[in-house]
């Protein structure tokens, strides 16, 4: 029986992809000029948190392995419900340093519960 929560890490992982592709090399002067970017950017970073809070739900051991899951999830809210209070340089920090070992991580997971599946 396939595991729940092997769609929503695909979509952490299209999600993140994304961010890291339209981050790499930008500096936050570049992220501060583009209204879209920083839109997109934080889209994705709401995908990421809702898919995360649906794994920790669903399957909680899946969600303990993946580290900083909690902050995760408080991210997306802080970029929903605190929009007037986002920092960009924030936002764009985490996207270049944050989002790679996420992806790498989900990666692995994925790999172990399309195995085990």
């Amino acid at each position: 029986m396939p595991r729940r929560s092997l769609k929503w890490l695909e979509d952490i992982r299209r999600s993140g992809r994304v961010i890291r592709e339209a981050t790499a090399g930008i500096t936050l002067e570049d992220y501060l000029r583009n209204d879209l970017l920083r839109a997109a950017v934080e889209r994705h970073f709401e995908i990421i948190g809702e898919a995360m809070g649906r794994v920790l739900r669903a399957e909680p051991d899946v969600a303990a392995s993946i580290p900083d899951a909690a902050r995760i999830i408080a991210f997306r809210n802080l970029l929903i419900h605190g929009y007037d209070v986002v920092e960009h340089a924030t936002v764009l920090k985490v996207a270049q340093e944050s989002v790679p070992p996420l992806l790498t991580r989900v990666d692995e997971l994925i790999r172990e519960l399309s195995s085990s599946a």
